[in-house]
């Protein structure tokens, strides 16, 4: 017989650094307890929530100093201790509190009690045969009940909702019936699913030779319970039968799976795909979900209820045991790293999870990031390719429009005759064709043509975007609205005009071309509310709208065998952002909505146009060639030493006062610079250090100044790093954070 230590190691719920420690409690006699179980604890002169972290048999304090669990949360862990392993490696990455890193591990409604378990009143018979019908005569004096009884014959359990809809008021006469013996009423668990439908089932189809190549080599991983795959494979290549297939043998090796998507948007289609082939066994988690069914489909995996997950970053923390695989689709993409406290990135994060539980990494993407490639051809991934579509299907014919032409041709429209010819023919046949601009709203600045003022916002150091279907001007920044001013701020001016193009006028222009087509916009502005994207993308996918107009969104994942036209409106968007990652984003988003066309039976075209055609991002782009546009990046970035070469790191400093904001980074130049004057050797391996404004001066009201520096890839390196993650625990009258690599340059 095992005995339960008298004492339990607990992490109170308290995200702050001055209680960020393990405290002693003693366990009741009779309280069960295990490692991740979520209790209630005293705390001061508060009850808080806390997780066990451990057991002791010992305790150094007084015994009137000890206090007692007050209670369990649940009666089994909430985070499994390899999750609990993991918060631990985070919170040391990413130097904060471990209750912070813990927090991420369960649904954030699950704290403080926000959301329970859903129960609903139901009734079943509990007689059959002659003992039923005798039941039934008995009820003379009331039709309501003899009517129950039918309605029950069937001895399931039915839901006095459901009752309720074909007898008026059914409880009274439920409760008689009780009491006479003849059915039970109850409580039972409802599930509250973001499945409208049943699953659709799907046969599976026939693998192609690449398909069946590729998963020769990651089936045995699987049975080892290790390996590390980077799948490149060109859009339509099959990328996902690969990874039904290779859940599939998983789960029969009793383990279950993650598979991670980038946007919400693809997860109803990765959703229902996934659960064509493994039913009620798919669950899904993500931020659209309401905290009612991301609590039950959360708590289904962590009872072994699920044993496929599906879902956006966060979902690499879902709690499932005898992990066996986790997936990683499109996996070049940024929304895989969160630059919230504690900042992570997905990725790296299911790397670590798959080295601690045993189990395989399968990252995958038409275009893999740069350094994901970089890492394959060294050898830390094996490196997987499809450079096949499915069935045998051409890779779409990719025509660049010179847009510096077009307007020497007087073509001042945001549409160059040739795509314009293409999507006349496109419409003409009843076929689908979609258009790709990564910027949303109606035109992303408005501007005084009297005096040139551009009006911006109060909180943030950007322009106001206008959006037309509301008049208003939007930050996309802080989401702040004001209303369009009829005059100038500045001048007092009438003379304002919208500048630029946005999703919201292309929607416009193409519904005035072709008023009888019905048309969709997949932009933020139109996705917000819950299941919208769903219900658009099912409008598309039905053929009941022919054009798909959309931000980045729609450049990924998504699957319409009847759309033959893509066009690219303004390649050059995300080219002349100040990041030196320009160059690849650009290439993969227009690589990845080109692989939109032709994915069927029908030939698909594709026209980007672009003001910079010479470009080598548009050019690799054009002709969906990966390893021409990798090699001259990567000469690039060895050239001008950027990552995977060198390490970007800044001390972002912010403050509501940008005198305040200034000081703080000026005086951590100062340090960094009698740091390394100190240190030779760390000063080897920094290339260069300065203090300024970030880019974006001001965000939310906060203003905003960094030191940036840029340091070689190399052990000496880590020493600088922890110096400055150092140097942001200091008192400052403002905040301050490192950021190693960041997302975003901004």
């Amino acid at each position: 017989m095992t005995l339960t230590p008298p004492f339990a190691q607990v992490i109170v719920d308290i995200a702050h650094a001055d209680v960020d420690k393990v405290f002693t409690y003693a366990i009741p006699q009779g309280m069960a307890l295990q490692i991740g179980m979520r209790v209630e604890v005293p705390f001061g002169y508060q009850e808080k929530e806390g997780y066990i972290l451990g057991f002791a048999s010992s305790c150094d304090l007084a015994p009137d100093k000890i206090r007692d669990i007050k209670a369990t949360l649940e009666d089994y862990p909430a985070i499994l201790p390899p999750l609990v392993e993991l918060a631990r490696e985070m919170s040391r990455n990413a130097h904060c509190p471990l209750a912070e890193t813990l927090r991420l591990m369960i649904p954030a409604q699950l704290r403080r009690g926000r959301i329970s378990i859903k129960y609903e009143k139901v009734a079943q018979l509990l007689l059959s045969g002659d003992s039923l019908q005798a039941a039934r005569a008995a009820q003379t004096r009331s039709a309501k009940r003899r009517l129950l009884i039918d309605l029950m014959a069937d001895g399931a359990v039915h839901p006095l909702s459901e009752l309720g809809l074909l007898v008026r008021s059914p409880l009274e006469p439920l409760k008689k019936l009780e009491e006479m013996g003849v059915i039970r009423l109850f409580e039972r668990e409802v599930l509250r699913s973001p499945y409208p439908d049943a699953p659709i089932k799907v046969e599976d189809p026939i693998l192609t030779p690449g398909q069946e190549e590729v998963l020769s080599e990651i089936i045995p991983a699987l049975q080892d319970g290790q390996g590390s795959f980077l799948l490149h494979g060109v859009t339509g290549s099959g990328k996902t039968e690969v990874y039904i297939r290779a859940v599939r043998e998983t789960l029969a090796k009793g383990k279950c799976a993650i598979v991670l998507v980038p946007e919400i948007v693809l997860t109803p289609q990765m959703v229902g795909w996934f659960r064509g082939r493994f039913s009620d066994d798919a669950a899904v988690l993500h931020s659209r979900l309401s905290a009612g069914e991301r609590y039950d489909e959360w708590r289904r995996i962590r009872l072994g209820q699920a044993k496929v997950v599906i879902g956006a970053r966060s979902a690499v923390f879902a709690p499932v045991s005898h992990l066996g695989l986790i997936i990683v689709d499109e996996e070049h993409e940024s929304s895989y790293v969160s630059d919230r406290v504690p900042a992570y990135d997905a990725r790296e994060i299911a790397k670590s999870r798959a080295r601690r539980e045993g189990a395989t990494v399968l990252l995958a993407s038409a275009t893999p990031s740069i350094l994901s490639f970089a890492k394959a051809r060294r050898g830390d991934y094996t490196l997987l390719e499809m450079p096949d579509r499915v069935n045998g299907m051409s890779m779409p014919e990719v025509t660049i429009v010179d847009m510096r032409k077009e307007l020497r041709l007087g073509n001042k429209g945001m549409f160059s005759m040739e795509l314009l010819s293409r999507l006349d023919q496109c419409m003409a046949l009843g076929q689908q064709a979609m258009l790709f601009i990564n910027r949303r709203g109606y035109a992303p600045s408005v501007v005084c043509r009297m005096c040139g003022h551009t009006l911006g916002c109060s909180l943030c150091d950007v322009s106001l975007t206008y959006h037309a279907w509301d008049g208003q001007m939007h930050c996309h920044y802080c989401g702040q609205k004001t209303p369009l001013p009829g005059s100038c701020p500045e001048c007092s001016s009438s003379y304002l005009r919208s500048v630029g193009v946005g999703t919201q006028k292309v929607e416009e222009e193409v519904v005035k071309r072709y008023p009888d087509i019905p048309v969709v916009r997949l932009d933020h502005d139109t996705t917000n509310l819950k299941d919208a994207h769903r219900d658009l993308i099912n409008r598309f996918r039905s053929g009941q709208a022919r054009i798909m107009i959309g931000t980045q969104m729609i450049a990924k994942g998504l699957d319409f065998p009847k759309v033959t036209l893509v066009g690219a409106i303004l390649a050059d968007l995300s080219l002349n952002l100040p990041d030196y990652r320009s160059p690849e984003r650009s290439f993969q988003l227009l690589t990845q909505v080109a692989g939109r066309a032709g994915r069927a039976d029908m030939p698909g075209q594709v026209v980007i146009q672009t003001y910079q055609p010479e470009h080598y991002a548009i050019i690799a782009a054009a002709s969906q060639d990966y390893r021409k546009f990798f090699n001259t990046e990567f000469d690039r970035r060895r050239r001008d030493l950027y990552p995977p070469f060198t390490m970007l790191a800044r001390m972002l400093c912010q403050s509501k006062d940008e005198k305040t904001a200034r000081e703080m980074s000026s005086a951590i130049y100062q340090k960094v610079d009698a740091l390394l004057q100190l240190n030779p050797v760390m000063k080897k391996r920094v290339l260069f250090y300065r203090e300024d404004v970030s880019p974006i001066k001001k965000i939310m009201g906060r203003s905003r100044a960094q030191v940036f520096l840029k340091l070689l890839v190399h052990p000496d390196s880590e020493a600088v790093l922890a110096a400055l993650q150092e140097m942001t625990k200091e008192s400052w009258p403002g905040e301050v954070a490192l950021e190693i690599n960041p997302a975003s340059m901004a």
